[in-house]
């Protein structure tokens, strides 16, 4: 008998040590990481719409030169808790001020943080890990010019057992997809102007992130079976809709209707954004035509999926 609770006891452990390894926070090496030098501040901002940060970390109030400041948004309400998006100004104190490159490419490909915690993934980093480097450091470069905001944002209100942040680690083992591949495997004659869409949704614009149901009762990765094919909103009423090449989504509009809708926020049917799609459509309204016409291309050349993937 003590012998077998020996046995029990050294297997328990061995797997717990296990376990503890496989979710420990990953970071990468600042030698594979682009030289911050080379960043364009004004490229950057272009990806800073194209990521839509300030609809996260502005007031959503803001409007004009005011989403430029970026010390927190309106909470983000969920079924494990309430999330706060933090200040990413350049303070020092309340911001990301004392943050280096190497600290800013971990939060954003790893969803590591500065003192080596797992964030939530809330902060959509499973999105953001295909981004290209030198947009990474164009970006980074783009932060530097904002105004800082000396207010901190309040800290996450998160239950038992969410708030046991190396329980992050295990979603992460879990979910965490191969950001190296694209999702969506375009057809040879889909053109550059698909690929470019392709990079703009999958990983700037993290679309998939509200417009593709997840699996683990909502809890877990996105179904890349059913990429683009609508699921719950996460704000609690309604569904995002389908946006795939189905009737049931986007099928109906042509890649004009598309860019169009992305530049004005009218649809062909002349009815106008609402909801949280409204700050994302800001967003797109701010970058070249050309690339609002290629997210409109590539939505035309994602698979269709019916309403019965909804």
């Amino acid at each position: 008998m003590k012998r077998a609770l020996i046995a029990f006891l050294t297997v328990a452990l061995v797997v717990a040590g296990v376990g503890w390894l496989l979710t420990a926070p990953s970071t990468l090496d600042a030698a594979i990481l682009p030289n911050p030098k080379t960043g364009n501040a004004e490229r950057g901002e272009l990806v800073f719409w194209a990521g839509g940060c300030a609809s996260c970390h502005a007031d959503g109030d803001a409007e004009e030169e005011e989403k430029l400041r970026l010390g927190g948004g309106d909470p983000i309400e969920s079924d494990f808790g309430t999330f706060y998006a933090p200040n990413i100004s350049p303070d020092p104190d309340a911001g990301i001020g004392n943050w280096s490159f190497t600290d800013f490419a971990n939060a954003m490909k790893q969803g590591v943080s500065p003192d080596g915690q797992h964030y939530y993934p809330a902060f959509p980093y499973s999105s953001y890990a295909r981004i290209l480097d030198q947009d990474l450091a164009d970006l980074w470069a783009f932060l530097q010019t904002l105004p800082a905001v000396a207010d901190a944002a309040p800290d996450n209100e998160i239950p038992f057992p969410f708030n046991i942040r190396r329980g992050v680690g295990v979603w992460k083992f879990a979910f965490l997809d191969d950001a190296s591949e694209p999702i969506v495997a375009l057809p040879e004659d889909a053109g550059e102007s698909a690929g470019r869409g392709r990079y703009l949704v999958e990983a700037l614009g993290h679309c998939g992130q509200c417009h593709t149901p997840r699996s683990f009762m909502g809890a877990g990765g996105m179904i890349e079976s059913k990429w683009l094919a609508g699921g719950p909103n996460p704000d609690g009423d309604g569904r995002i809709p389908n946006i795939t090449s189905s009737e049931a989504g986007v099928g109906s509009w042509s890649e004009s209707d598309l860019a169009y809708y992305f530049e004005s926020g009218f649809t062909p049917d002349f009815d106008s954004v609402g909801g949280s799609m409204v700050d994302v459509q800001e967003n797109l309204a701010q970058l070249p035509a050309a690339d609002r016409e290629a997210i409109a291309a590539y939505l035309k050349a994602v698979p269709p999926i019916g309403a019965e993937a909804e």
